[in-house]
């Protein structure tokens, strides 16, 4: 069971959307946990305050490290911490798939400005990104992340073969996806979807995903190509 620790000055976010569908139906079966920890449990006065004004001036607020650094030394114990940040290394597929074997996840949440680098220092976090755009906190972010990690956890898909198919896999984006009726509206399901000759239907499927991702993600067609040639 993959155990996930979540700092945050708003625990009333979570689980949020990541309570239904098929990460829901994982939670109340024990396939993942989730614990979270209110950040303004820590501070130092009545007000809850966890941020201060950045040092050398600036506009906005940093969140302190003795607040969030005495969260951390109450409810990190092991595992990998992780801290939601637009400055992170990106959220990859591969990155998903490493972090999905892990034991316990430990996710900061930042907020304002950031946080004081020398709590993130001291205690190794990590910064992911999920994109190249600001949110209001890191909430929203850690939410997408743990979606894309409890749906790879052991019998949380109902097929096991969706995992292997999906865009990002193997550097190529899927395949355009059909179903019934077989003519809509004057639109018509590929003949060869409908051959019954798997092989054909694998050669197909394999070479649009080579001529979308061609034109929409050149980016991930050279490391396809740079993957055929290892």
């Amino acid at each position: 069971m993959l155990k996930v620790k979540v700092l945050t000055i708003f625990p009333e976010i979570f689980p949020g959307f990541l309570g239904y569908s098929l990460t829901g139906k994982a939670l109340s079966e024990n396939k993942w946990s989730l614990e979270t920890i209110n950040i303004r449990d820590y501070a130092f006065d009545k007000h809850g305050s966890v941020d201060d004004t950045p040092t050398g001036g600036g506009a906005g607020m940093v969140m302190r490290p003795d607040v969030l650094g005495m969260a951390l030394k109450n409810h990190y114990q092991s595992g990998r911490l992780l801290n939601m940040s637009p400055r992170g290394k990106p959220l990859t597929q591969q990155l998903v798939q490493e972090l999905s074997q892990e034991q316990e996840l430990t996710i900061i949440c930042s907020r304002f400005e950031g946080i004081d680098e020398r709590v993130l220092e001291a205690y190794g976090a990590e910064d992911i990104s999920i994109g190249d755009y600001i949110l209001t906190g890191g909430e929203q972010a850690a939410q997408i992340m743990l979606d894309a990690i409890i749906r790879l956890l052991p019998d949380v898909l109902g097929n096991s073969e969706s995992s292997q198919e999906e865009s990002f896999e193997n550097f190529l984006l899927e395949y355009p996806q059909y179903t019934k009726p077989a003519e809509w509206e004057g639109h018509k399901v590929p003949d060869v979807l409908l051959s019954g000759h798997h092989q054909k239907i694998k050669d197909w499927r394999l070479e649009q995903s080579i001529q979308v991702t061609k034109a929409r993600r050149p980016d991930l067609w050279k490391k396809y190509l740079d993957s055929k040639k290892n």
